[in-house]
Parts: C-alpha cells; sequence; structure tokens
C-alpha cells in the first residue's frame, strides 16, 4: 500500500495536475481499498450458482390427494428449518373433534393421576360386541392405543372424571377446551364438543416432543413410547389415527411426528372418508407427503 501511495505521489509531481485531479486520484485508491480490505466484499466475490444455494423446493402435496380421489388436508412442520408444507390452508385451520387421536391426551391425564398405573396393567371387557374384532377382549393402555379401542379410553375418562379432565384441558389448553357436561364425558372427543384445528394438533405434538405440558416426565416417557409406529436405525415415527364419524362425510385423523436425520417433522393429516376401505389413505398419503421431503427412507 505504501508503494502505491508513493507511486501516487510522484505521478501528481510531474504532472503538476490541478485540484480535481487530486480528487480523483483519492477516489481511486478510496476504491481500491474497500475492495482490499472487504468493504465491498461482495462486488469482488463472483454470483453464487443455483448449484451453491439450492433453492427451496415446495413439494406439491395435493397430487397425493388427488391420486386416490379423495378430499383432505395435510399440514408438516420442519422444526429445524421452521418451515411449514401444506395442502388446503384452509382446512388446516379449521377446527373438528379430535376423535380418537384424543387417546394421546386421554392416556397422558389417566397415567398422570394413577387410573391406570401403567402401559401394561389390564382392564377387563365388559363383554359387549363391538364392531371391531380387536376391541372384544381384555386389554391394556398400550394394546388399546395401538388397537383404538374405544371402550378402554372411555372408561379412563369416566374415572379421570369431569372436573379433572376439564382442568387440564384449561392448563394444556387444547383445541377449544370444550368437553360438554359431565354427562359427556365418555364421549366428547367423538361427537363434540370438543374440537381442534390440525394447526393446533401440530402445536399440541410439539409441547408433548419438547416436555412442555403439564405432565410428569415418567408419564409423557411412556406416552411416546406408546405413539411408536415404526422404528429403524435411520427414524423412529410416532402417530395416532382417528376416525370422526359424527360429521358427514366421515373424517379420518393421522397425526404424530417423525424424527429423522437429527430434526423432527411434525404432521397432521385429515381426509374424508368414503368407504371403511379409505382407512390406510389417510397414513399412505401421509407417508408419501413424508418422501416428497426425503423422508423415510434408507439413509447411506
Amino acid at each position: 500500500m505504501k508503494n502505491i501511495l508513493f507511486g501516487i505521489s510522484q505521478f501528481l509531481r510531474r504532472t503538476h495536475r490541478t485540484q480535481p485531479l487530486i480528487f480523483t486520484a483519492i477516489g481511486c485508491l478510496a476504491v481500491f481499498s474497500m475492495i482490499t480490505f472487504g468493504g465491498m466484499y461482495v462486488v469482488a466475490q463472483p454470483a453464487s450458482t443455483s448449484s451453491e444455494r439450492p433453492a427451496v423446493k415446495t413439494p406439491n402435496l395435493g397430487r397425493h390427494f388427488q391420486e386416490f380421489g379423495r378430499e383432505g388436508s395435510i399440514v408438516i412442520y420442519d422444526s429445524k428449518n421452521n418451515r411449514i408444507y401444506e395442502h388446503n390452508p384452509q382446512r388446516n385451520a379449521t377446527a373438528i373433534a379430535p376423535a380418537s387421536t384424543f387417546k394421546i391426551f386421554n392416556a397422558l391425564v389417566a397415567l398422570e393421576i394413577g387410573v391406570v398405573p401403567d402401559d401394561v396393567a389390564v382392564l377387563t371387557w365388559d363383554g359387549i360386541h363391538r364392531e371391531i374384532d380387536a376391541w372384544n377382549h381384555d386389554t391394556n393402555l398400550r394394546q388399546a392405543f395401538k388397537d383404538s379401542t374405544v371402550w378402554f379410553y372411555q372408561v379412563l375418562a369416566r374415572r379421570a372424571g369431569y372436573e379433572r379432565m376439564q382442568q387440564f384441558i384449561n392448563k394444556v389448553g387444547y383445541g377449544n377446551r370444550q368437553i360438554g357436561t359431565a354427562a359427556d364425558i365418555d364421549r366428547f372427543w367423538l361427537q363434540q364438543p370438543l374440537q381442534i384445528t390440525p394447526k393446533e394438533q401440530i402445536k399440541f405434538l410439539q409441547r408433548l416432543y419438547q416436555g412442555d405440558l403439564p405432565f410428569s416426565q415418567r408419564t409423557i416417557n411412556l406416552v411416546k413410547d406408546i405413539m411408536v409406529r415404526e422404528q429403524t436405525p435411520d427414524y423412529t415415527l410416532r402417530g395416532k389415527t382417528g376416525w370422526l364419524t359424527s360429521t358427514k362425510p366421515d373424517v379420518g385423523w393421522f397425526v404424530g411426528y417423525l424424527e429423522q436425520n437429527k430434526n423432527v417433522y411434525f404432521f397432521a393429516t385429515t381426509l374424508d372418508r368414503q368407504k371403511p376401505e379409505d382407512a390406510p389413505v389417510r397414513i399412505e398419503i401421509t407417508r408419501r407427503s413424508l418422501k416428497d421431503l426425503g423422508l423415510l427412507a434408507q439413509i447411506n
């Protein structure tokens, strides 16, 4: 830099230029200095290419519903990147009854207050034959969650009682917080008045994952464990299904979260059911949507 200054000084002496030339030289020197020391660093760098900074491509999640010829919605929250992917945003913000997805909350309450001591304590079947064979026998919390055994969780709600259930609903701020009257204690999540939006489901699941709920760590850990649907060396998928039959058409739920790549992806899917065979579709659409994000595939 000293050599540069000396050269400019000698040049000015030899040429005997006027003051404007001095200002011009000084201006050139200032620009050179900024480039050299970082003041105009971005100017000195080549423009980044698309391969260096790939654009985030939003997948068309709606096409999966179209492929099955069904109406519905899905919302996926990428927690690490604070990014939402969704189909049918209006429906994702519309509240409906949670149906059997409420078993997550019901299990938390039952374990916390000791309605059942753990996930393997058995309740005796009442002998009433129901339409799903898996429901017609003695069972425990873990198996009843897997089979979505309605009567089992109705017993838990009755044992918890109206006042305690309402207290926990209020503490958590679950959905619209409405559970009706004492007479509704074993059906308020099936036939309303309790309602929750898909986006609210995700907020609840985030709090469950983070342990940010008014339940003990033991209770939260047990419920997280019974929620596991798939577990591989590469990922863990937790979730709960539900069918809302008090609306026309029926609406299927699938909510949960996927842990993969040191990240957590929360999801909530709804699907209008036209026939009983539609049950697996809500899960399949969710899986295809997660795969669109490069998930649920084997990691090399």
